[in-house]
């Protein structure tokens, strides 16, 4: 089997990330990274699907990017929306944390001789984050088959993101289908200790959204419940 590190964050897009994977037979490597959110029922969630999905290994990287500051999700200074999704990137837009934590998996995969690396980004059904998008996807593949050793020696790697152009409602639908436990995942910016979600929050009105044009319950524990999204 070939090896594949998988980037996890509990969530509902990296669990069905994590789940293609395994279905395309890689023997996957879980990687979550502690970078400073505002809560750890994510990473938390991260770890019981890292088991419950059977990886071959699952590490966690602590990175504290709460001491740079300028995102709600790692700045307590600085509110969570919750009046709806707005156009634009907003501020809970982390500055260069895919670009971080695709480095740290893009390490990782050659010190295990793997030449693939998977994540749940999406570019549909999203908050506008500038590195969920295609183009940055394909520039950070041409980078690392640039910066390592081992591509450079031939063997390319490929950067897999499955979900970037399914809407909430098909990523849900293929989880289903691949026999995801939706209720282990965590989505909210601000889920408590106990894993209840906010439910006004972009992550969780996207979740809300998709399990509702997918007709599936959602299993998601909410203190708030939106009549409309």
């Amino acid at each position: 089997m070939r090896k594949a590190v998988v980037l996890l964050s509990g969530g509902l897009d990296s669990t069905t990330t994590l789940a293609i994977a395994r279905a395309k037979q890689f023997e996957c490597y879980a990687l979550s990274i502690d970078y400073g959110q505002r809560h750890q029922s994510e990473l938390a969630a991260a770890l019981k699907i890292g088991q419950s999905m059977g990886v071959q290994e699952h590490r966690t990287i602590s990175i504290d990017l709460s001491i740079l500051g300028r995102s709600a999700l790692t700045d307590e200074s600085i509110a969570i929306p919750i009046e709806g999704i707005m156009a634009g990137i907003p501020v809970t837009y982390v500055p260069a944390r895919n670009t971080i934590m695709l480095s740290l998996a893009l390490a990782w995969a050659e010190v295990l001789e793997s030449h693939d690396i998977f994540i749940g980004i999406n570019a549909i059904d999203y908050s506008g984050y500038p590195d969920c998008r295609p183009d940055y996807i394909e520039a950070f593949e041409k980078m690392s088959n640039l910066a390592t050793k081992t591509a450079r020696e031939g063997n390319k790697l490929t950067l897999h993101a499955p979900l970037m152009h399914l809407s909430k409602k098909e990523i849900i639908c293929l989880g289903i289908e691949l026999g995801v436990d939706y209720g282990l995942t965590v989505s909210c910016y601000q889920a408590d200790e106990s894993r209840f979600a906010c439910g006004l929050c972009d992550a969780c009105r996207l979740r809300m959204a998709g399990f509702l044009a997918a007709e599936i319950p959602d299993p998601t524990r909410y203190r708030n419940a939106l009549e409309l999204i």
